[in-house]
């Protein structure tokens, strides 16, 4: 697919601490539109121009893309396009965000290729299909596959939910369970919402919304009120799971780091016979009261190593919304190693050490 021809020069002056240039020719087939490839007005080409920086010098002529620069940067620019080829083959359609983290895998130490992760087909539902969009997104997907119990623990934006809920209903459509079952904690962030008028559930609405936002998105909405008042999906506050036992069920525990250690083995021993329980939250986004350890952090220390549960751990790398949602990620983070230990210990985990994402 890839026809490539090394040409080596010696550098000269300040270029010679680098070795040899290389340059490669990268024949895209005929089959393949070159708009595809290289994106409406060369917006993909930007993307990966602005990826290598000067480092690079990328020309295009007619089906052909001659890449000029260090050997280890024509090469990987070479491997870059064999994969972007590979997507458009598997029927992928290219945006920058995609060719961006395409290289970003490439570079990282993994021998994972963007071609297989970004492929993987989680559910396709009401005209869009999901699949993972990083390396740990899809180890996560994965995960979910294997085990009984998965923790999906990292910052907003990660997809920890959205995947989870994915997987919630192609398992229902493939009938391995028979409902699907949404909870999480009903702790205030901060406002005070129990003067509100209103029933009980009216009250506890807005902790729930974003899971049926997320619900909204892969399931008819007209077949929603149908499916919750047969009791295939149920969507509750945490506390409505007590003393009951989930059989055959996908049950998904959002937000869990603003549970009590008490509340996460209340929830873990619901687990029933052909049931799957998916825990997801942030860590660093703790709302319980100052001085109560969050459950999520604990329950890490207590069920690491346990067999048939898995942790998976997302990082800022794997957040799939606007680019400053990463920027502001790690800048909290950068802030965040930079407190004073006394007054770390306020931040809704007592004294336990941070860090685990």
């Amino acid at each position: 697919m890839v026809e490539s021809t090394h040409t080596r020069a010696t550098r000269t002056g300040r270029d010679d601490r680098n070795g040899s240039r290389s340059q490669i020719k990268i024949v895209v087939p005929d089959d393949h539109s070159m708009v595809s490839l290289l994106g409406s007005r060369d917006e993909l080409l930007h993307a990966i121009e602005q990826a290598f920086g000067s480092d690079l010098d990328i020309h295009v002529r007619g089906n052909e893309i001659t890449v000029t620069g260090r050997e280890a940067d024509t090469d990987l620019a070479s491997r870059l396009f064999s994969e972007m080829l590979e997507l458009l083959k598997g029927g992928t359609q290219l945006t920058p965000d995609a060719v961006e983290r395409s290289l970003a895998m490439l570079r990282g130490e993994s021998d994972a290729r963007p071609a297989e992760v970004l492929t993987l087909d989680v559910l396709s539902s009401r005209g869009r299909t999901i699949r993972p969009k990083t390396l740990n997104q899809r180890r996560y997907v994965d995960a979910i596959d294997r085990h009984t119990i998965v923790f999906g623990i990292g910052p907003a934006g990660t997809g920890k939910t959205y995947l989870a809920m994915a997987k919630a209903v192609r398992a229902l459509q493939d009938k391995q369970v028979n409902r699907i079952i949404l909870t999480r904690p009903a702790v205030e962030a901060g406002e005070r919402l129990g003067f509100l008028p209103g029933t009980l559930y009216e009250k506890i609405d807005p902790y729930l919304r974003p899971l049926y936002d997320a619900l909204h998105d892969m399931v008819d909405p007209d077949s929603i009120p149908r499916l919750m008042a047969a009791g295939t999906i149920e969507v509750a506050p945490l506390a409505y799971m007590r003393g009951r036992t989930l059989n055959d069920s996908f049950i998904i525990l959002d937000e869990a780091q603003n549970t009590s250690p008490e509340q996460m083995k209340m929830f873990l021993t619901r687990l029933g016979f052909g049931s799957k329980v998916v825990v997801t939250g942030d860590v660093t986004q703790v709302d319980l009261p100052s001085g109560q350890t969050s459950g999520l952090r604990v329950v890490q220390d207590i069920l690491e190593g346990v067999e048939d549960i898995d942790f998976c751990r997302l990082s800022s790398r794997d957040v799939v919304r606007h680019k400053l949602v990463t920027d502001i990620v790690d800048a909290y983070n950068r802030w965040d190693e930079t407190r004073v230990p006394e007054f770390k210990q306020g931040a809704g985990g007592g004294s336990r050490k941070r860090g685990r994402q």
